[in-house]
């Protein structure tokens, strides 16, 4: 059995989820409960595979070895029904980049870019940069969980003449682990429009029973046509060091405009570690990821009961998979300044701005949960805290 109840002291480790934080907010004992990454061990096959390729000493370039790909062809398989071809498989220091080099690849300068809204904040970052039209589409709310628009988004497919959509599966920070019925639905949609789908799937793996991923290139046959999609074993196994993603591209024509894009951008190595890492984590790390899905849900739980009994007013969205809660403050009447200084310099607690996510995300917060039982709760505390 896994030890996730471990606390571990991540100050002056040089980690940016522990010790920015005081430079960023003016404020020291401030508990992070923001940044997308565990406050739990790597699993231990993983690190002892990094350990031997440390103690090797030789640290040379690297090619992708065969076992790599057979290593994620088979989690594919195993984990999601998706029989991904070895020819498909590309690889890139993380799904940001990724982003980046599809847009640059796909589209040209000016052409509309659609999101959705909220939504993880580098899709907008990475359109602007890149000098694209950004475009954010509304999600829904109904029964307490987000939906796709689809209305809405046809009429901004038209009226701007899209040319791409980031599709967040599941989504980051609603927690919606969307169903094939709705990425069906979303899917024809683009295809009717000739909308490529770049669709981020790195929390692919977190997914809480009975919801079931689906993959979007899987949902129908004709939508690997259109598509391509982004994961990797680094928000699964808390391995965002190593430095490694995988891109998937059926398509032969899209493939090669995105090697080619990738090779402009000179972002077409990745470093040893990240390849061990990753096949290690795959070929080991099933037994080690049932216990990590048990642990979340039990922090999600406690969120849950914690919100009911000690701070009724702000409201939770459940997440179907990651450990990211949307949190609604709304009921507060604080502007999404005010909200923020009294979490931080009041309740000593970091959580992420939801308006950060897009201007649907005002009011509200993302809290992650990829913590031990006891720094959830003492994070817990403290937004209670933050309003008393």
């Amino acid at each position: 059995m896994v030890e996730f109840d471990t606390v571990y002291n991540r100050l002056n480790t040089n980690c940016i989820k522990w010790d920015s934080i005081e430079d960023t907010y003016g404020e020291t004992d401030l508990l992070p409960l923001w940044i997308a990454d565990m406050d739990f061990k790597a699993n231990p096959p993983v690190l002892d595979a990094l350990k031997k390729t440390a103690e090797q000493g030789l640290l040379g370039y690297s090619p992708a070895p065969d076992s790599l790909y057979e290593a994620i062809q088979a989690w594919q398989k195993r984990r999601h029904d998706y029989a991904v071809s070895k020819e498909a498989i590309l690889f890139n220091s993380g799904v940001v980049p990724s982003l980046s080099i599809a847009i640059q690849a796909y589209t040209k300068p000016g052409d509309a870019v659609l999101i959705h809204d909220p939504v993880y904040p580098p899709f907008a970052k990475v359109v602007e940069q890149n000098n694209r039209k950004l475009v954010r589409s509304s999600l829904l709310i109904e029964q307490g969980h987000f939906v796709i628009n689809l209305e809405e988004l046809e009429k901004q497919i038209i009226a701007e003449d899209v040319r791409l959509f980031i599709l967040c599966n599941p989504h980051n920070p609603g927690g919606r682990v969307w169903t094939k019925s709705e990425l069906e639905a979303f899917g024809k949609l683009c295809a009717k429009y000739d909308v490529l789908v770049i669709s981020d799937e790195i929390h692919q793996d977190l997914i809480f029973a009975p919801h079931v991923f689906t993959t979007f290139t899987n949902v129908h046959p004709t939508f690997k046509d259109f598509s391509i999609t982004l994961t990797a074993a680094t928000k699964t196994f808390n391995l965002a060091g190593i430095k490694n993603s995988m891109i998937f591209i059926e398509n032969p024509d899209l493939r090669k405009q995105f090697v080619e894009a990738q090779e402009r951008n000179f972002q077409n190595e990745i470093n040893i570690f990240g390849y061990v890492g990753t096949e290690a984590a795959y070929q080991n790390g099933d037994t080690w990821l049932e216990e990590l899905l048990v642990y979340l849900k039990e922090n999600i739980d406690t969120v849950s009961e914690f919100l009911k009994t000690e701070l009724p007013e702000v409201k939770m969205m459940r997440p179907e998979g990651t450990y990211l809660i949307w949190l609604d403050f709304s009921a507060l009447g604080l502007t999404d300044a005010k909200l923020q200084n009294q979490l931080v310099h009041k309740g000593k607690v970091v959580l992420n701005p939801g308006i950060t996510f897009g201007p649907n995300g005002t009011q509200h917060m993302r809290l992650n949960v990829a913590c031990p039982k006891e720094t959830l709760l003492e994070g817990l505390r403290r937004i209670k805290h933050s309003f008393e």
